[in-house]
């Protein structure tokens, strides 16, 4: 239709007419009969006696020929020939490229995401797959387990070994054992980690395999020569293995002649079980504490109720915190969490039972006692990142022993236990500066150099790094001294000639003139430098350090490649056996320990590959 009949329409009385929308007049259109009909006198009416309407119609009547002109320039679809609309409908083989681009992105979907091989059976996942590619078949399930995984295993680990094989200073491992709660089933990890030449950090899972029978010393011995055999690792490139303090893990690293450390948050766990958990005051407290959240762990309606008083009292809403006697943090958290709704337990005290309540003194002790482990909770938490380094041990246990003699006004009641507290991290970490793992560790960090040791002990931490960079220069003496021998023999060659040539005069002055380097000096040196200058903040990195400083310190950096490699935590195989709890899970707990480890070494160390 016309612009034009936006302002006009057809008059009622006699089609030959229209009438003007705004002056209401009669306007002949053209004709007597509707095939000679037009618009002419229409425009021509609006541009006589509405200038104003007319511009509008103008406007509107060139936006509406823009449009068509663009639809006009739109090239047409082609229409698609029978054989291309066939080739579009047909299915694609298993064996085609995109077939088996999807087919691995769906086994990365299941190992990533801890999804069951089951998923692939599901209604709405195939729906899904039907509409993002319908000439797409989805494998099986058992296609999935039984080819793609082992697939996609064997990428990543050549990947791995190609990784191992480099230029890398030291290896660093930590293991642990887990035993599953859904299937009987108990599973033995290796993490390892290392520093490569750029100073990165590199970690990988190597193996959380299932590990049967008695967790005997032997039997964990000949585990590590298995999975040290199967990566090719000789114990010459092992620096430490981070492990918990259970006697046979003990024994094993003994026995296979391994450098190993206890995890550093286990054995603060045990010194603060040993020195803090058993006080009497404190043991009652918990043990009113764990009571107390039980109650509403286990009655939906003491929480609801608990939540009406929170929303009464103008506070959030939140559920008390459960601990576990294994983490000592858990019940620092419970009582933290206890201690924020002290208001919302008194209040509901007084309308309903309560199993067990807590005094003015308890209430008050708490508080102290959350006073005196928020450090031990802070600490806890950074020893556990996953930059944390042997590094950082020594000076975290000065800081708590200076911590911990210092007088503050919260020690009301709990003066005993500080004490108990104090003897028992001098008695769980009393050689850590006398051992080359930690104190060469802390010497090379450059946040923290000779900083954190006694003066009676500095000296020799110093002189236990210097022995261990000479033993490394030595090596390189070897080198030296067959240049020096290349070198006397070509004065010889000199002598022996006639006349000095040109070349030879050139050759002699570079020798006159060149600085003959010694090993010993040379580390000394280098040494002093790095120890005269001040220390980086705590919140950098000291590997970013040695990655700008290396050329300036090269025999320090190849040192620190090493020692710096070490983890201070198992955390990495607590962490894995994090993700191995979601594979075996309800869903999936009569898979094999094969496929379980499979999907987990997958899943931990896809970021290698990607990378």
């Amino acid at each position: 239709m016309a612009v034009v009949w936006q302002y006009f329409k057809v008059s009622e009385k006699d089609q030959r007419f229209a009438v003007c929308n705004t002056c209401s007049v009669e306007i002949s259109r053209g004709g007597s009969v509707r095939k000679s009909f037009n618009t002419t006198n229409l425009i021509g009416h609006l541009r006589s006696r509405h200038e104003a309407v007319y511009g509008d119609y103008l406007q509107a009547d060139q936006k509406r020929k823009n449009e068509a002109a663009k639809e006009a320039q739109t090239p047409v679809k082609a229409q698609t020939s029978i054989d291309t609309a066939f080739e579009k409908a047909k299915q694609l083989p298993p064996d085609s490229t995109k077939a088996k681009q999807i087919t691995n992105k769906v086994m990365e979907f299941i190992a990533l995401d801890d999804q069951p091989f089951s998923v692939v059976e599901d209604v709405g996942f195939r729906s899904l797959m039907k509409f993002m590619e319908p000439r797409y078949t989805l494998p099986s399930r058992r296609h999935f387990a039984e080819v793609c995984l082992p697939e996609i295993h064997n990428i990543v680990a050549t990947h791995i070994h190609e990784l191992l094989a480099c230029d890398i200073a030291a290896i660093s491992f930590t293991t642990d054992i887990w035993s599953s709660d859904v299937s009987p089933v108990s599973m033995l990890s290796l993490t390892a980690q290392w520093i490569n030449k750029d100073f990165n950090l590199v970690k990988a899972v190597l193996h959380s395999q299932e590990f049967a029978g008695i967790h005997s010393a032997s039997a964990i011995s000949e585990a590590f020569e298995k999975m040290f055999q199967t990566w090719k690792i000789d114990k010459t490139r092992v620096h430490a293995v981070v492990r918990d303090n259970a006697k046979n893990m003990k024994k094993a690293m003994m026995d296979s002649v391994l450098a190993s450390f206890g995890c550093m948050a286990h054995t603060l766990q045990l010194a603060i079980h040993d020195g803090v958990f058993s006080q009497r005051s404190l043991t009652d407290i918990v043990s009113i504490c764990r009571k107390i959240v039980g109650h509403f762990k286990h009655s939906p309606l003491a929480y609801s109720r608990l939540q009406a008083v929170q929303i009464q009292l103008g506070m959030k809403p939140k559920r008390l915190q459960q601990d576990v006697s294994t983490r000592w943090n858990s019940t620092f958290y419970m009582m933290e969490s206890l201690l924020e709704q002290k208001r919302a337990l008194a209040t509901y005290a007084a309308d309903y039972d309560l199993p067990a309540t807590l005094n003015a003194h308890q209430w008050q002790l708490i508080e102290n006692f959350i006073t005196l482990f928020s450090p031990f909770e802070q600490l806890t938490r950074e020893v556990s990142s996953s930059e944390a380094s042997a590094a950082d041990v020594l000076p975290s246990v000065t800081a708590l022993r200076r911590l911990l003699s210092k007088q503050a006004d919260t020690d009301h009641g709990i003066k005993t236990t500080k004490t108990s507290l104090l003897e028992a991290i001098n008695r769980r970490f009393d050689q850590i500066q006398y051992d080359p793992m930690f104190c060469i560790a802390t010497y090379l960090d450059p946040r923290y150099k000779d900083r954190y040791f006694d003066e009676d002990v500095k000296q020799r931490a110093r002189e236990i790094l210097e022995a261990h960079l000479l033993a490394d220069a030595g090596a390189e003496d070897v080198t030296r001294d067959g240049e020096r021998a290349h070198h006397t023999e070509r004065k010889r060659q000199r002598s022996d000639r006639t006349g000095p040539s040109l070349h030879d005069v050139f050759e002699e002055i570079l020798e006159e003139n060149g600085s003959e380097r010694t090993s010993t000096s040379s580390v000394s040196q280098q040494l002093g430098i790095f120890l005269s200058e001040i220390t980086i903040p705590r919140g950098e990195s000291a590997l970013c350090y040695w990655r700008n400083n290396h050329l300036r310190f090269p025999e320090l950096a190849q040192i620190a490649r090493k020692y710096l490699s070490a983890p201070c935590t198992s955390v990495e195989s607590e962490r894995l056996f994090s993700s191995v709890s979601h594979v075996l899970d309800e869903k999936r707990n009569r898979l094999c320990c094969d496929k379980a480890e499979m999907l987990i070494f997958v899943k931990k160390n896809m970021h290698l590959i990607k990378k």
